[in-house]
């Protein structure tokens, strides 16, 4: 495959399992496109052409040439400067590393990841939150992440790649909804009836099973596995971690238990405020399950994958 045609299935994958629906996310291609015609001559050498094509600004090919075949990945939740000099140290062992794919994004992908959390707005509209609402709850903590991310030196590693002639991309947004997806759709199928329940399933699941061995596994951090686990809301796609005001808006919606890869002491007191269980599935071992369900794409098409930076790569042959 060249680079150009796996990031175009990332694009893909991620569009098929996004929670807005097909329709949705073409809706917000076209609202783009029109907001683009609109903009003068000058702004228009500003704009980032790939927004039209790609709804999720955390995905990008961040160096090389998008023509370049690809028989060898190298590919981890982080990839960073170290990761980068990893693969150029495997390339002098012999072992010939085309591409690069990060997870968690680096670069413009990184300095643009506020941008995807409007996904968040949808999500809690089809919970039942009024869509006023969501995107009123949305707005502050938006603008919060954006504000955060300007100070960063979002290139360091992109650099890196690029003077070592490593070509690198991220697939972020697409992965964290293949797995929002992949986990909805086994609670909808088991009804778990218990958090235990919940915590039970989420430990059938390989990157799962690898996490508990290394301490990082599913653990109930509000209310307690005997708690009955009601509706059940995965919280695993939307760049980051939304407004901390919406779990009262989520219990108004009927939300009895939240399933995320991660959650601040703030939002964990909000939801315990408005008793909602709330289950940690574990960061890295949900995005590995997103990532895999990614690159098994890329495996059954002969490519060879190498893990690293805390991927735990699972391949599921179907």
């Amino acid at each position: 495959m060249l680079i150009r045609e796996i990031y175009e299935l990332a694009v893909q994958k991620g569009m098929a399992a996004d929670p807005r629906g097909q329709e949705g996310v073409k809706k917000l291609l076209e609202k783009r496109r029109k907001e683009y015609e609109e903009l003068k001559e000058s702004e228009r050498k500003e704009y980032d052409q790939e927004k039209l094509r790609n709804p999720y600004d955390d995905t990008r090919i961040l160096f090389g040439d998008p023509g370049k075949e690809v028989r060898c990945v190298l590919s981890g939740i982080d990839i960073e400067i170290g990761e980068v000099l990893l693969a150029d140290r495997l390339r002098e062992k012999g072992k010939e590393i085309d591409l690069i794919i990060s997870h968690h994004p680096e670069g413009k992908a990184l300095a643009a990841l506020h941008e995807v959390m409007h996904l968040q707005e949808d999500v809690l509209h089809h919970l039942g939150v009024p869509i006023n609402v969501a995107e009123g709850l949305l707005a502050g903590r938006i603008a919060e992440v954006s504000r955060r991310l300007l100070p960063l030196n979002h290139n360091r590693a992109v650099d890196v790649a690029r003077l070592l002639d490593i070509p690198l991309m991220c697939v972020h947004t697409p992965a964290d909804n293949l797995v929002t997806k992949f986990l909805n759709e086994i609670f909808e199928q088991r009804s778990p009836e218990t958090v235990g329940d919940v915590i039970k399933i989420l430990k059938e699941l390989p990157e799962y099973q690898e996490a508990v061995k290394i301490n990082a596994g599913p653990r109930v951090i509000v209310g307690s596995e005997k708690k009955r686990a009601g509706k059940i809301f995965v919280d695993m796609t939307g760049g980051t971690e939304g407004a901390r005001e919406a779990y009262e808006k989520l219990a108004d919606a009927g939300v009895g238990t939240v399933v995320c890869m991660h959650m601040t002491d703030e939002h964990r007191k909000q939801a315990e405020k408005h008793h909602i269980n709330v289950v940690v599935a574990g960061h890295i071992a949900s995005d590995s399950l997103g990532m895999n369900l990614f690159l098994d794409e890329l495996q059954r098409q002969g490519i060879e994958i190498i893990a690293c930076s805390g991927l735990i790569r699972i391949f599921r042959n179907g």
